[in-house]
């Protein structure tokens, strides 16, 4: 796993191989037996460059500083293909930056248990990452910045993925995000918000989507993803 706390850049050999960029969610510090972490392992084993930081103040974040690590770290893996997967209250920064100016991209983008804007909206500590309205734009659904592999369609390159049972998706995944987001659907079964605790530690599902594989390593599709593809 490649410690990136510091935001150290790549190495220029290092940034023209397969990057990923896993982003952790709220009071996380990427403990041993997430699946993030171990997923950090098992790419860097196979050669990818793989960029895992300790988000800043994690109990009590700064949307700004999470999205200037989220810019730093994408920075650091340009010249090789990349993929971004974010779990959490990072799903919300990658929306928000997604959503306001100079939009980064990536050619694979996973949000994984993206939280309801309105639950977030009153915890305090993190209101801001539910962006105010700036996730509604207009009946327009918003763009992951997944730009794709040749051949490729959008529900298997930009993907939402959660449990059917999941504490801060109270409506579901399909209620919450399908107006909002353009993206792939795919829920787990009894996965809760997909952490150590409801049984995600070591998630082929994840580590085969990230190796290539279409979103249905996940599971099943959201009733309208199977046919969505690139706009």
């Amino acid at each position: 796993m490649t410690d990136t706390s510091s935001s150290a850049p790549a190495s220029p050999s290092a940034a023209a191989s397969p990057g990923v960029l896993l982003l952790h969610g709220w009071q996380n510090r990427r403990p041993a037996d997430h699946w993030q972490h171990w997923l950090a392992d098992e790419l860097t084993s196979l050669g990818h460059v793989v960029r895992y930081p300790q988000l800043p103040d994690p109990d009590e974040p700064s949307l700004a500083a999470w999205q200037e690590v989220v810019r730093a770290e994408l920075a650091a893996l340009a010249g090789g293909p990349t993929t971004v997967i974010c779990h959490s209250l990072s799903c919300l920064a990658w929306l928000q930056l997604r959503a306001g100016d100079d939009p980064p991209q990536a050619d694979r983008v996973a949000l994984v248990s993206p939280p309801s804007p309105e639950l977030i909206a009153g915890q305090e500590a993190v209101r801001e990452f539910a962006g105010g309205g700036a996730l509604d734009v207009g009946g327009r659904r918003l763009s992951l910045g997944a730009g794709g592999r040749p051949g490729s369609t959008l529900a298997d390159d930009a993907v939402l993925v959660a449990g059917d049972d999941d504490p801060w998706l109270p409506l579901g995944l399909a209620d919450t995000w399908e107006a909002r987001v353009e993206a792939g659907r795919h829920v787990v079964p009894r996965g809760g918000h997909l952490t150590p605790d409801s049984g995600y530690g070591p998630w082929p599902g994840v580590r085969a989507w990230a190796l290539g594989a279409g979103g249905e390593a996940f599971g099943p599709r959201g009733p309208a993803a199977a046919g969505a593809d690139r706009a």
